[in-house]
């Protein structure tokens, strides 16, 4: 494992992820939002995100897995499903980096089928040069390069989660 260099800092994320929680609130005017993260890697977001967002809202999660190492296998398998109903309900779904594109495509029509009002997304990070299905965030923090991020919630091999910033491995 290289060094791990800063990529984006802490004071940086925070203030994004407070604006980000702010447009959420306006889009959302006098409306509860489900917010489902997905294990393990967007818990550090999602707590901020809820944090700053002063509408009712509902926390939910789903592990979904498609990574093996450090490449995307391209079969999606749900460990953990959300455990309340969604039905007539605005669903954001949390993420802490949309890559290929094929795993939030495949859970935003997953929770369209549990009957959700509306299903948008919500994204710490987006890598569009390794998108393979055209999916767009509906809030966005961060648009980055391809290099591999950690900290903040995302890791390699589960290590570096708890950085309080993102970093990449040169």
């Amino acid at each position: 494992m290289g060094d791990i260099k800063v990529l984006i800092s802490k004071e940086t994320l925070e203030e994004r992820i407070k604006e980000m929680s702010e447009q959420i609130e306006k889009d959302y005017e006098g409306k509860d939002i489900v917010l489902i993260g997905i294990l393990k890697g967007s818990v550090m977001f999602m707590t901020e995100l809820a944090k700053n967002i002063k509408n009712d809202i509902a926390l939910d999660f789903m592990d979904v897995s498609s990574y093996e190492g450090t490449e995307s296998t391209g079969r999606i398998k749900i460990n953990k499903d959300i455990r309340d109903s969604i039905e007539g309900k605005d669903v954001i779904i949390v993420e802490d980096i949309v890559d290929t594109g094929r795993t939030l495509t495949y859970l935003k029509e997953y929770l369209k089928q549990k009957k959700a009002k509306s299903v948008k997304i919500a994204t710490m990070l987006s890598k569009p040069s390794r998108r393979v299905v055209e999916i767009d965030a509906d809030y966005l923090g961060f648009e980055i390069e391809d290099k591999f991020v950690v900290g903040y919630g995302l890791d390699y091999n589960e290590k570096y989660r708890n950085l309080p910033y993102i970093g990449y491995i040169e």
